[in-house]
């Protein structure tokens, strides 16, 4: 048995982590830690878990997360960086779900984020955890950083057109709508339901964090420089993203129907639908799942393609155990065959 450890369990994502693990087979939930709710029930919080989750949240000082195989960070940006290092001298590894170890450039993070980092020799280490790109390498990995949520369906989206060359790598655009968990558990008026119910609009237009690490992900994938237009969206439903991804073809692609039917022949969590789909967040909701369609209209020089996935499942905690299934040689699959949440 795996002994897992959470950092920061109160969240959307912790909580998540909360609900996949405590079904996986071979995971033993040791510590989940919150410094406000010390000593509080989990299933108390959330009463889903009731049956499932007999721990207590545990103060971060107090919690012998040195006693587990695995670490997740399920924290703020910034937390990770702080932390990382005594657990993994002592043999502990670690998934953060945060932003701390994705951007390999610190000037860029710094820029960002906000912050100096605290550990850049541990940003040098750490293994991306897309597994779809970076599979072998999180094998050994001790410490991984885990993709963002955007981040996620935009590169599954793009990376067999950036693979294969076959379109200009600079000129690519990113229509992204996510749901309101996407921002977190905390209180913010812009989520609330009266502000955000029956409306939509764009967000962080001229520059949105998740734009560099998009653009790293693709430019390592493709071996050339790329110049990415990311407008994320806030929509009012809970969980979600729907990425409407253009990019301009460079000559006759072929058949990009079957470019992505070869490059995700062999992945058990992307699924590329037949022709003429049109893939629904509701169909990936609750699941690990990020599917795709892709579309040449009017046989012209612009290819756009769907993708969907659930935000804090593919595009967060369910990824992130992915990413543990594959670092402990479990199958990939193992705790995440789900199927997506109807109606």
């Amino acid at each position: 048995m795996i002994r897992v450890g959470i950092v920061g369990g109160t969240g959307y994502t912790g909580v998540e982590l909360l609900r996949i693990l405590a079904l996986h087979p071979d995971v033993e939930l040791v510590a989940i830690t919150s410094r406000g709710n010390a000593g509080e029930k989990v299933a108390d919080m959330f009463p889903n878990l009731r049956g499932h989750v007999d721990l207590v949240f545990s103060d971060p000082a107090e919690a012998d997360l040195k006693a587990c195989d695995v670490v997740f960070f399920a924290t703020p940006n910034g937390i990770a960086m702080g932390q990382a290092r005594e657990l993994l001298e002592a043999g502990v590894r670690v998934i953060d779900l945060a932003a701390d170890f994705r951007i390999k450039d610190l000037d860029v993070w710094s820029r960002w984020y906000g912050m100096t980092h605290a550990s850049p020799d541990l940003v040098a280490e750490a293994v991306y955890g897309l597994p779809e790109l970076n599979r072998e390498a999180i094998r050994g990995a001790r410490l991984v950083a885990n993709p963002g949520c955007h981040v996620t369906a935009v590169t599954l989206g793009l990376l067999p057109l950036v693979r294969a060359g076959v379109v200009d790598a600079s000129r690519l655009i990113a229509d992204s709508k996510s749901g309101t968990s996407g921002a977190g558990r905390k209180a913010e008026v812009h989520t609330l339901m009266a502000e955000a119910g029956e409306s939509f609009r764009a967000y962080a237009v001229a520059g949105h964090r998740h734009q560099p690490e998009i653009c790293q992900t693709l430019e390592i994938a493709g071996g050339e420089p790329v110049g990415l237009t990311f407008v994320p969206h806030l929509v009012p439903m809970v969980r979600g993203i729907e990425a409407t991804l253009y990019a301009t073809l460079k000559g006759d692609a072929g058949d990009l129907q079957a470019l992505f039917e070869q490059a995700y022949a062999d992945e058990p969590f992307v699924d590329v639908m037949p022709p003429g789909s049109l893939p629904e967040t509701r169909s990936v909701r609750g699941n690990n799942v990020c599917r795709l369609a892709v579309y040449r209209p009017g046989a012209g020089d612009t290819v756009v393609v769907l993708s969907v996935i659930d935000n804090l499942v593919k595009g967060a905690s369910g990824q992130a155990v992915q990413n543990m299934n594959i670092m402990f040689g479990l199958p990939e699959a193992m705790g995440l065959r789900t199927i997506g949440l109807l109606p």
